[in-house]
């Protein structure tokens, strides 16, 4: 296996697991800062009142993207697992 095999295949896995979590962590900031400009409005300053819209935020957001996150990262293995014998040298 050569260094710029490896390369690539580092690449496309830290390029796919941007890809995979970028919807989570996007629905998870647009509702933090959401909730922190309810907060400095209404100055209620409760830590615990962000922690509850998130995590049901982010777990319909994995419910909604789940499929599609799977479907990606099985692509990838699959993709993997079938050249594998191209890395493989005697």
């Amino acid at each position: 296996m050569t260094v710029d095999a490896v390369s690539d295949m580092t690449r496309e896995a830290l390029f796919l697991i941007i890809r995979v979590s970028l919807p989570v962590l996007l629905v998870s900031l647009v509702i933090g800062l959401l909730i922190s400009i309810f907060q400095t409005v209404t100055s209620i300053q409760e830590q615990t009142l962000t922690f509850v819209p998130k995590i049901i935020c982010v777990f319909t957001a994995l419910v909604i993207f789940g499929p599609w996150m799977m479907n990606s990262m099985v692509e990838y293995l699959t993709q993997l697992w079938s050249s594998f014998s191209l890395y493989i040298h005697r």
